[in-house]
């Protein structure tokens, strides 16, 4: 190893320790003090929240001044199913199997041999079931109960996630033809729809999940963030413009957001929605796509 990746080493390794003593103890700073810490250890570059102008920064000032009542429910995963179904009907809404506060008061017997456990207050807290048989109930009790006690407001600031009560629900496990259950999520802004992304490779262990971006024409858009592109560009899906349609109905008058999809044959439902793409925290490949999303977000007049 030559001096300069040695140093370049060292370098990463001081900010890897920095930024997980600063989650370690993020409760002790104000909000806007620990966007401004993590937002340059993760970034690369200062936050300026007085005259934002990347989407990364433009997705933390929303986070600090941008706070409704009804985007706590919107990111809900068991709440915004109403939500939704109120706007553009039940037929979209995946069915909900059961919810509960607690992993203990799951009655496992009355669960069908497949289906899907989602925690309905944080991000990532899916567990999927496809053979009864071969599920690790202990652990998944757990790995639930560990979900159920974290807040992923404190970590991440974005505020809608601040008073969502922690639940478990159970949903109907889905899959399309092939098997595979593909995410196409819609980047909106002001009810607009500007572009989306596919993620592909998701069920596929020996592969790392891939992301590509694409205008609202689907045409490719040049970069990644956070994965890389297919090896293969995804086919547009079947039902492509009546996602558009109904990703602008559920975003009317909100400066930015994303709802995400699934399709399953010429049947379409909603997978949840976002207001903070990655947190707002993962650098893009090239980083003038991170100032090209920015100049879509119209930032609100502060109150």
């Amino acid at each position: 190893m030559n001096a300069n990746s040695n140093f370049l080493s060292k370098l990463f390794n001081i900010k890897h320790i920095l930024l997980y003593l600063i989650q370690k103890t993020c409760k002790i700073y104000s909000d806007k003090l620990y966007l401004r810490m993590i937002f340059r250890l993760k970034m690369g570059y200062p936050l300026n929240l007085d005259n934002p102008k990347t989407f990364s920064e433009k997705l933390q000032w929303l986070k600090l001044y941008n706070r409704k009542p009804e985007y706590t429910t919107m990111v809900d995963k068991f709440a915004v199913k109403e939500y939704v179904a109120k706007i553009i009907g039940e037929e979209y809404i995946i069915p909900t199997l059961g919810a509960w506060d607690t992993p203990e008061e799951i009655n496992w017997d009355e669960l069908p041999n497949q289906f899907v456990l989602k925690t309905t207050h944080d991000s990532g807290g899916v567990f999927i079931c496809k053979d009864k048989n071969n599920f690790d109930f202990d652990l998944v009790k757990n790995l639930l109960n560990k979900r159920l006690r974290k807040n992923l407001f404190y970590l991440t600031r974005e505020w809608p996630y601040k008073n969502v009560k922690p639940r478990i629900i159970a949903e109907r496990y889905m899959e399309d033809a092939e098997g595979v259950l593909t995410d196409y999520k819609f980047f909106c802004f002001d009810g607009k729809v500007e572009a989306m992304f596919v993620a592909t490779e998701r069920q596929n262990k020996s592969e790392d999940t891939k992301f590509d971006f694409f205008d609202k024409q689907y045409d490719h858009l040049p970069f990644c963030q956070g994965h890389q592109n297919a090896n293969e560009i995804p086919q547009k899906p079947v039902m492509f413009e009546k996602m558009i349609q109904l990703s602008e109905l559920l975003t009317k008058n909100i400066p930015q957001i994303r709802v995400d999809w699934y399709e399953i044959g010429n049947s379409i439902y909603l997978g949840e929605l976002t207001f903070f793409h990655y947190g707002g925290l993962e650098p893009f490949e090239p980083q003038e796509w991170d100032y090209k999303f920015g100049e879509l977000i119209n930032l609100p007049a502060m109150k």
